[in-house]
């Protein structure tokens, strides 16, 4: 005997308004269709909210992906920068190197042979960089390309250094050259004797005249003609009062007939120091300087060394 189920719903009296009679079949055949419907509209709400989520990461996904788009655009500009640079510096390089080689021509300081090409073998310098090529076909190209640039700048950094540097060395071996090389007028005056063969004012025989007489008031001021150590000063024979000055580099400078001397041996004088004044000592015949220049002990015209 199947059983039977009553389903009796109340009034708010508690009067009896309806009363449904269920057998177990169609109870469990509710019960089941009420079990799909709800776990239809379960499946479809949790499919809902996975559809949202979804939509929510793809837009985060879509975020990031158009933060990183910028940031690689904005590396690519960078690079393109980087190029650039690379190119004004090589050019900077160029123009050094064409500067130190213009000293060099102005200055007559030799020395191709010794100096290091800029760029090694050939001494040219690498194609520019194309910083306006597409990045996104040739990146990697490029990235080597200013690896390969940044390497041999360097290396043409370190030879423009050396070659700086020999040329300071030459520049300041020529100073020093320069500095202790006669070349001015030791006294004002006029040019009495020259350098050569004369006919001797007291013998009157044919002589060689070893410098410059020059004449003028006695104490009339004379000068160093270049840096110097003095290594004599005194009396010496015909030559009456004398200054020698050793100017290194195998010159020396002598100044005779002096009133007065004003350095001792061993003094530094510069060039156009007053060293001396004017006389007619030793075997003169009148107020005049004798001046020579000698070259290795060998005397040389001193007209030669006057610039001024």
């Amino acid at each position: 005997m199947a059983h039977r189920y009553s389903l009796i719903f109340l009034g708010n009296s508690g009067s009896t308004i309806r009363q449904f009679h269920y057998s177990r079949p169609r109870l469990f055949t509710f019960a089941v269709l009420v079990f799909i419907v709800l776990s239809a509209v379960g499946y479809s709400l949790f499919d809902y909210i996975s559809l949202r989520s979804s939509i929510s990461g793809r837009h985060g996904l879509e975020r990031d992906l158009a933060i990183q788009t910028e940031e690689i655009l904005h590396q690519r500009e960078q690079i393109q920068s980087f190029a650039k640079e690379i190119n004004e510096l090589k050019e900077r390089l160029v123009q050094l190197d064409r500067f130190e080689k213009r000293i060099r021509v102005i200055a007559n300081i030799d020395g191709e042979e010794d100096r290091d090409a800029l760029f090694g073998v050939g001494g040219s310098a690498p194609e520019d960089l194309n910083p306006e090529i597409e990045l996104t076909q040739r990146h990697q190209s490029l990235m080597k390309d200013m690896h390969q640039h940044i390497s041999q700048l360097d290396k043409a950094a370190d030879v423009q250094q050396f070659n700086f540097k020999s040329l300071l060395a030459s520049l300041e071996t020529q100073k020093n050259l320069l500095a202790h090389t006669p070349a001015i007028r030791p006294t004002s005056g006029w040019i009495t004797s020259g350098f050569g063969y004369r006919r001797s004012p007291f013998t009157g025989k044919r002589e060689f005249h070893k410098g410059l007489d020059i004449a003028n008031h006695k104490g009339t001021k004379i000068m160093a003609a270049a840096d110097g150590i003095v290594t004599y000063v005194g009396p010496r024979g015909l030559f009456g009062n004398l200054i020698i000055i050793d100017h290194g580099h195998g010159i020396t400078t002598r100044y005779a007939h002096l009133e007065k001397t004003l350095f001792k041996k061993g003094d530094r004088v510069s060039r156009g120091n007053t060293i001396a004044l004017m006389g007619n000592t030793g075997r003169s015949t009148g107020a005049h300087l004798h001046y020579e220049v000698r070259l290795n002990g060998i005397p040389v015209n001193p007209s030669n060394y006057i610039m001024n």
